[in-house]
Parts: C-alpha cells; structure tokens; sequence
C-alpha cells in the first residue's frame, strides 16, 4: 500500500458488516485505502501522513439519509416563526409566537409559522388554531400555520389572498395528493386547508436568502449530525444550482442524491431530460440527480394518506384518496428506466401501497439493477402480514422512517381505531424476512428538531418510544448494530451506492464521522444524545 493521507487510529472502529475493534482507517487520495490494525499504524505511515488518534471515541461510515427535504427544512428553519411543541404548548404560546414575529424585522408579505404535524395532538387544547385565533394576531397581514407540511391554517387575509372563499373549488390534484378545503356548515373556509401548501402563494426568497438558508442550514441539520450523503427530494432548481454551486466550493459538507419532484419542481418529461433544465458542475461524486419522485397520496396527519379503513374522526367512509392513475404510474416507471433514474413512490396509506405494488406488477416490475423502484413510507404502517409478498411481486424497495414512531406512532390509533394498532414499523419482523430496510428522516417544514440526527432515529428504532412517553409494540424492536446498518449501509443500498459508501472497506469513499461515544456500550436512553465530533467527506474533515 503507498503511503496513506490519513491514517483515523480508534479503540473502536465499527465497520459496518465487520467486526467492530480498535484500529485505523487508512485514506487516500479520497478513499479508503485499507483499515488496520492498530499495531500496523507505524509502519503504514508515510512522510506526508497525517496520523490522528481519536482515542475511545468510535469511527463509524458516515450516515446516510436517503430522503430528505433538505432545502425544503433549510428555508423553513431560516425564514419562517418556529411554532413547534413542546416549547409552543398551547394555542395561546403560538399565538404569541406568531405575534412575536410579527414585531420583528422582517420582509413585507406573509407571515408563515413552522408547526409540528400532528399539531391538534401536540397542543394541550388537542386541537389546531382556529382561524378566528390568527385574525387576533393580525387582520391584516396574511399568516399561514403549516402544520407539517400536509396541513395548513390560514387566517382571513390569507384566505383572502390565496382567493379561497365560499366558490372556490380546490384543484384535482396538487404535487402532495388531493386539495382539500376545510369548510363550516354554511360553506365558509374555516381557515383550515390540506395538501395544498404549494397552491398558497406563500414568499419565496431571494437567491441570497437562499443560499444562507442552504449553506447554514445543511450545516446544521445534517453535517452536525454526521450525515454524509443525503436522499434530496428537490423542491427547486434554483435550490437545487444552490446546493451545486455551494459543494463545488467545498461549502456544503455532504453530498447530495437529488430526486426530481414531479411536477412540483419539474413535470416528468422535463425531470427525465432534467440536462435542459438544471445546470450542475460540481461533478456527480458530490451532487448528482439521482432519480424522480411522485405522491400517490397525501399524509395521515390530513386524513389523506389512502387506508382500507375509514379515518374514525372523519366524518362519512373517508378513506383518502389515490392522487395517480396506471397510465401516470405506467409512464413514470417507463420514462425513469430509459432515462437512467430511480423512481420513487410516496405512498403513505397500506391501500395505496397495495394498489401501487398491483400497478408496478401489472407494468412488468420494477426494473432490475442498481436503481430499484422505491416505495416511500412502506413498513411504517403495515397492518396486513401479506404486503411484503406484493413488495416482492412488484420488486420495490421499502423505505420506512423510524423517527415517525417518535412523531406519530401513537396517533394511528386515534386516526384508525384498533386498525391503526397493527403492523406499527414492524422493523424486526422485516429484518428477520430478509428486507434491507433503510432509516430515513423526511425532514421537512415541522418535523421534530432531532429529525435529522440519525442517532435520534437509530434511537427510535431500539426504544420505540412516543412523542407522548408510551413505548410501540416493543417486540418489534431491533439491536443498535442493526439500527445503525439501517442509517449507513443499507441507507446507502436504498440510493443505490452500497457499493461506494455506507460502510468502512477498502477502496470505498472515505466519508467517516467520530462519534463522542460508543453507541454499542450505551444505556439505550443515551443513543439518542450520542453527537458527532468529527465528520469526513473524502477523506477531507467538514467538522
């Protein structure tokens, strides 16, 4: 072996599908040229090598988040008033929030608030703000609560704004499943609207805004928190030339996997020819546009998300509804193959997965290879033992998020009735059938503020516990090495790069984070606070 760059010596180097011990990471030129043990580091050394002794504090492969609104979250945390539970825990300390905001410094238009999803569970009213109540923070200047992403409470001026009043009809379909309009017994908006964020014309910032929010935000979020590489699911092109422009000057600290949102950020056709539309010069090992991703359905917290079962708090058999024909499904799986894509499925409710799952078979299958056709969500909620059989009919690949445990693992019963107690991310149960299941955050506007700290997630999947304190069918929980695989290696399969990243072997890239603990000696109720020290992205340290 020549002389390395850096020789990353630990008492306690976890490979990832290796035994974890003491030893050193050998790197250069970017990659990972050999890992050693610690007696070989003296003789590996070369004039120009770097030898740095992390001591007892662990090497692990750097995290893998592999969907994630990454700018989405970036904007929300930089220009919106954070509203979130628990340190906003009624109505009146979000209105007071909001007020607060409203004194501040800040630019002419809307005033938007960042709640959490599941907000009426959260607040101790059980309930969201009413529309009446944001008129009390002001008539004048249009508020907008999103409350998760999936659902939204508008004061008057908003409504007004936004043109919603008793004849406004809701468009079929919007890029997170089917619009709906709340509406009182006389027909007026109550202020309340669903999967309609993007029809708002909420503000939008300027180039700079965006860039700050970007560059500080993935700072933050994620390279904090020892991610490396993250599943982008796009909301912009110009965030999208952001995020390029900002990792070919060194200033992201991760590399991005984006998936084209269609139609939100391009229509399919575009996102297939994205060469046209997007301008990159990074080089793909840092940004690259990994594949495109559709909604076939909306959120539980909207009472959106398509189930066999009627939602229990909805009035009527509500069920949710399917946003995608076949034909759309059919084209989207030809289109993306052609073009080289990954294709991936939000599908949140078990009757959408299903009717998905039918669709893919129906068109062939997924295609074979690297770039397996994903299903976002699938094994969150899985009530019926036999889906995993229509998985591998269809040749999907599930792609499960362990924080929602923590975010709403308690509300699918209150949503569902006992229905919703089934199947609730049966995690071991998937393993033990042979399933790479993957950890993921689905960051976005609202989510828990650990959302992004894959030691938060690797947490939720060993104790399982609530937002509210209570532990999720605990027999479906799985060992911290096997959380951890979830949130490096076979995170890395669910982009299709298991091959160049996830785990540390020779010849693969040198992303790596030192972690201030072990996380394979500490008390369960510890993983979640375990922090990243040291961060590396090719060999090169960005914490």
């Amino acid at each position: 072996m020549s002389a390395p760059d850096l020789l990353l010596v630990s008492d306690r180097v976890i490979p990832i599908g290796g035994e974890p011990g003491p030893g050193a990471v050998a790197v250069r030129d970017g990659r990972i040229a050999a890992v050693l043990r610690r007696e070989e580091v003296e003789g590996a050394r070369g004039e120009g090598t770097e030898v740095h002794d992390v001591g007892a504090r662990p090497v692990l492969p750097g995290f893998v988040d592999p969907h994630a609104h990454a700018e989405v979250a970036c904007r929300a945390s930089y220009g919106t008033i954070d509203c979130r539970a628990p340190e906003c825990s009624t109505v009146e300390e979000v209105l007071e929030a909001l007020r607060e905001g409203l004194d501040a410094d800040r630019p002419e238009g809307w005033l938007v608030g960042q709640a959490n999803l599941f907000f009426d569970r959260k607040l101790r009213e059980g309930r969201l703000p009413t529309r009446e109540e944001l008129d009390r923070v002001s008539r004048d200047v249009p508020i907008a609560l999103r409350a998760g992403g999936h659902v939204t409470v508008l004061n008057t001026a908003a409504l007004a704004d936004a043109g919603i009043d008793r004849a406004y009809e809701p468009p079929a379909h919007s890029i997170t499943g089917k619009p709906i309009v709340e509406r009182d017994a006389g027909g007026e908006p109550t202020g309340v609207v669903k999967e309609m964020d993007n029809s708002l014309p909420l503000p939008r910032e300027t180039a700079e805004t965006i860039e700050a929010a970007i560059e500080t935000g993935i700072q933050r979020l994620f390279t904090r928190n020892g991610v490396t590489t993250i599943g982008e699911i796009s909301e912009t092109v110009a965030g999208i030339e952001t995020m390029d422009r900002l990792a070919a000057a060194g200033r992201l600290g991760t590399r991005m996997r984006v998936y084209l949102w269609s139609p939100g950020t391009l229509r399919l056709e575009q996102a297939c020819e994205w060469r046209a539309h997007i301008s990159l010069g990074a080089g793909e090992d840092l940004v690259r546009i990994q594949g495109v991703k559709l909604f076939s359905d909306g959120g539980y917290s909207a009472a959106s998300a398509a189930v066999k079962q009627p939602y229990v708090h909805v009035e009527g058999c509500h069920c949710g509804d399917i946003a995608l024909s076949e034909t759309d499904v059919a084209s989207a799986l030809e289109r993306t193959r052609d073009a080289g894509l990954q294709l991936a499925i939000h599908a949140n409710g078990d009757r959408a997965q299903d009717w998905l799952c039918g669709v893919i078979e129906g068109a062939g299958g997924a295609p074979d290879g690297r770039l397996r056709t994903r299903i976002e969500h699938a094994g969150n909620f899985m009530p019926d033992p036999a889906a995993p059989e229509l998985w591998r009919r269809a040749g999907i690949l599930p792609v499960p998020q362990p924080v929602f445990i923590y975010t709403f693992g308690d509300y699918f019963e209150d949503y569902l009735g006992e229905y919703g107690t089934r199947g609730r991310f049966p995690f071991r149960r998937l393993l033990a059938e042979g399933w790479r299941i993957s950890g993921s955050s689905d960051v976005w506007v609202g989510s828990e503020r650990e959302a992004t700290n894959p030691m938060f997630s690797v947490w939720c999947c060993v104790a399982r516990e609530s937002y509210a304190g209570n532990v999720i069918d605990p027999a479906e929980a799985v060992d911290v090495l096997q959380a951890l695989r979830m949130h490096t290696l076979d995170a890395a399969h669910a982009i299709g790069e298991d091959d160049e990243r996830g785990s540390i072997e020779p010849g693969k890239a040198a992303d790596l984070v030192v972690l201030d603990r072990d996380p394979l000696s500490s008390a369960t109720g510890d993983l979640r606070t375990i922090a990243a020290s040291e961060v590396y992205l090719g060999g090169r340290r960005v914490l």
